[in-house]
């Protein structure tokens, strides 16, 4: 074998194994770093596109999931005024008895009952009207079956029209995707009482013809603001049909909050069977990658001692001109 120094090729296959050893000691140092496999896109672009779109789902799903929760919260707080108005009415019926059946009772005592239960009709008024962030817990009335709102035909039936709900997305693909219809409780129409027929119905004519009673204060400036406590056509039968009403509202607001439960639960079991997938992705091995840590750090520096030995065989040359 002739011996030369202008190529010396054992330098440049050294060196250039150097340089591979070099890359690979740094992008294995990279990986360990940051926990992922996939370090540049170049490395496995059809991965990383994967891996990028479920990520994006995780996060919609995670916005989902805040829809849900923000749905619970609506009907919690829904369920807190509708169990507070039963306890006003059951008050109501209570002052209805001490200041009717019980003879003892002088004018005066039944003036004081009196004023106490017009306040709590305007108090039941006042708690229709609560909001949960700006949005309406409660509809005014249910919509008729001729399509008019606050009809004297429209029975309490706990049907609340499509413009009576809120509609929380429970899936990652938003408004395309699953959705459940929260009611806004028509709590207006549940205390609105037929004498004549215990019944109740959505209607805004409340203590007119002398049979229908909403058992709150109407509107500032309207007529007949609040009716006492002995009004005509105004039996016990009004209250109770009042408190089934406020029962069956509660009852219905529970139906939303356990499908918004189980809706959470699923939206919570997706994300971590996503996440799942996206760690078995790009995810790296540790104990793997350590091993290769070691293999390229011992690589490195033998290339380097490589490069310098075939440097070495230059002087070989000299030997041979001196």
């Amino acid at each position: 074998m002739p011996l030369t120094i202008s190529n010396n090729t054992a330098v440049a296959s050294a060196s250039y194994y150097l340089g591979k050893n070099q890359q690979a000691l740094q992008n294995s140092i990279k990986r360990l770093a940051s926990g992922k496999k996939i370090i540049a896109p170049n490395e496995d672009p059809g991965t990383l596109s994967v891996v990028m779109k479920l990520n994006a789902s995780v996060n919609r799903l995670k916005g989902a999931r805040n829809n849900v929760q923000n749905g619970v919260s609506f009907i919690e707080v829904q369920d807190g005024v509708l169990n507070t108005i039963g306890r006003i009415v059951g008050r109501m019926a209570e002052l209805k008895g001490m200041a009717t059946q019980d003879p003892m009772k002088s004018s005066q005592d039944i003036a004081s009952y009196d004023n106490e239960f017009v306040d709590l009709q305007k108090q039941m008024r006042d708690i229709a009207a609560t909001t949960f962030n700006g949005v309406s817990l409660f509809a005014d009335y249910a919509t008729g079956s001729d399509g008019s709102v606050g009809s004297t035909k429209t029975q309490f039936k706990g049907d609340t029209s499509a413009d009576n709900t809120v509609e929380i997305y429970t899936s990652s693909e938003g408004s395309t995707g699953t959705k459940i219809s929260l009611y806004k409780s028509a709590v207006l129409s549940a205390l609105t009482i037929n004498s004549s027929n215990l019944t109740s119905i959505g209607t805004s004519a409340a203590g007119s013809n002398g049979g229908v009673f909403g058992l709150f204060a109407k509107a500032a400036g309207s007529a007949n603001e609040t009716f006492s406590l002995n009004e005509t056509g105004l039996s016990m039968g009004v209250f109770e049909q009042a408190l089934s009403n406020i029962a069956y509202l509660r009852a219905q607001a529970g139906g939303g909050m356990t499908r918004l439960t189980f809706a959470a639960d699923s939206l919570s079991s997706m994300e971590t069977n996503m996440r799942a997938a996206i760690g078995r992705i790009e995810d790296v091995d540790i104990a793997e990658e350590s091993a290769n840590l070691a293999k390229f750090s011992i690589l490195t520096q033998a290339s380097a001692a490589m490069v310098a030995q075939a440097n070495s065989t230059n002087d070989v040359a000299l030997m041979l001109l001196r």
